[in-house]
């Protein structure tokens, strides 16, 4: 389910700053809805942007649940002004293929499979495939096949996500 709402405004700082504006504003209100912010992406594409709001609860997520997050979060963003210029809002579940953004969503999805793009390459490599054997301290170690393991810093993770059974 995806619900996208255009909203527009003002100026803003580096993105990782933002990001963390951004999380400290809407976190309080998904979660005073009764649902868990599992997410959140700001994709800048020059005047035009998105923002990326993912919701999740136990009982899953329907396009009702998704419109009423986006209602409360356009309000705020409307009072807040946190991001700059015209930007779409778009608020949905996470999905079977699910982003991984936090340590705690990484430990949460230890054995399953996953897919991994790095901000650089390693090994002339910038996607990897692999079972999320876990976290040594700030890394996220892969199976990569039965007998290797790659070690990434979440730092150089661009962006993990969960590839769902079949």
């Amino acid at each position: 389910m995806v619900l996208q709402v255009e909203v527009g405004k003002r100026r803003g700082g580096t993105e990782l700053a933002r990001e963390q504006i951004l999380q400290a504003l809407i976190e309080p209100v998904v979660e005073g809805l009764g649902y868990k912010l599992w997410g959140i992406e700001h994709l800048a594409q020059g005047r035009h942007s998105a923002l990326k709001v993912y919701i999740d609860a136990e009982e899953g997520i329907n396009v009702e649940d998704c419109a009423r997050v986006s209602r409360q979060v356009s309000s705020l963003l409307d009072v807040e002004d946190p991001i700059g210029g015209q930007y779409m809002l778009e608020v949905s579940s996470p999905g079977l293929d699910r982003r991984l953004f936090t340590r705690a969503q990484y430990e949460a999805y230890v054995g399953a499979r996953i897919r991994v793009s790095l901000k650089r390459p390693y090994e002339g490599r910038r996607r990897f495939t692999g079972l999320l054997a876990g976290l040594e301290g700030d890394d996220v170690v892969v199976r990569v096949s039965s007998d290797e393991e790659c070690l990434f810093p979440l730092t150089f993770v661009e962006r993990a996500n969960i590839i769902p059974d079949r």
